[in-house]
C-alpha cells in the first residue's frame, strides 16, 4: 500500500512540475545527429517580462513540455548575451556586448536567425534549416497547435491561409483552460 501512495504522489508530482528539457544549440546538434529531431529555440532576453511569463506558463505547462520533449531539441539562447558559439561552419558572437547593460545588442546568432525581438521562437528542421519563426508572448493553447503541427510534418500541406484556417477550425486541443 504504501508503495502504491508513493508511485502515486511521484505521478501527480511529475505531471504538476513539468518541465522542458533545455540545452545549448551545439547540445541540440550534436543529438540530433544520433537521434534525429526539429530544434526549437526559444530567443530570449533576461530583461523580457514576457519571456518570463512564457518560461513560467507555457513552457512548463504539463502539455507543452510533454509534446516538446517528445518531439524536438529544446533551445534556450539569450538573444543579446555574450558567449561565443560555432555553429553551420561558423563563429557566432555579440562583439557590441556591454557588461552590466540592462539591455545589449543582438547577438549575431540572433540576427542570423532573423530575429529582430523576443519572445520568438525558431523551428529548424532535421536539416537545421528554418521551418517558421513564431514572434511574441504565446500561451500554452496558442503555442500547441504550432507543436503538432510541426512535429508531424503537416506543415508541408499548408501552403495558404484558408488551409490554416482549417488547420486551426479542425484541431483539438488537450489544454483545457
Amino acid at each position: 500500500m504504501n508503495k502504491l501512495l508513493i508511485l502515486l504522489s511521484f505521478f501527480v508530482f511529475s505531471s504538476v512540475f513539468s518541465q522542458t528539457n533545455w540545452m545549448t544549440m551545439e547540445e541540440a546538434m550534436n543529438a540530433q545527429k544520433t537521434q534525429p529531431k526539429k530544434i526549437l529555440i526559444d530567443f530570449y532576453a533576461d530583461w523580457c517580462g514576457p519571456c518570463k511569463i512564457m518560461e513560467k506558463k507555457t513552457y512548463n505547462h504539463p502539455e507543452i513540455s510533454k509534446s516538446i520533449n517528445d518531439n524536438y531539441y529544446a533551445v534556450k539562447f539569450n538573444a543579446e548575451n555574450s558567449e561565443t558559439i560555432s555553429i553551420f561552419g561558423r563563429t557566432f558572437s555579440n562583439p557590441d556586448f556591454v557588461s552590466g547593460k540592462k539591455k545589449n545588442a543582438m547577438h549575431e546568432f540572433t540576427k542570423y536567425m532573423n530575429v529582430n525581438a523576443v519572445p520568438a521562437i525558431v523551428f529548424l528542421d532535421l536539416n537545421n534549416q528554418p521551418i517558421t519563426m513564431l514572434q511574441g508572448a504565446l500561451t500554452a493553447k496558442e503555442l500547441e497547435p504550432y507543436l503538432t503541427l510541426l512535429s508531424q510534418e503537416e506543415y508541408k500541406l499548408i501552403d495558404t491561409k484558408e488551409k490554416w484556417e482549417i488547420y486551426q477550425k479542425k484541431y483539438r486541443s488537450k489544454i483545457k483552460n
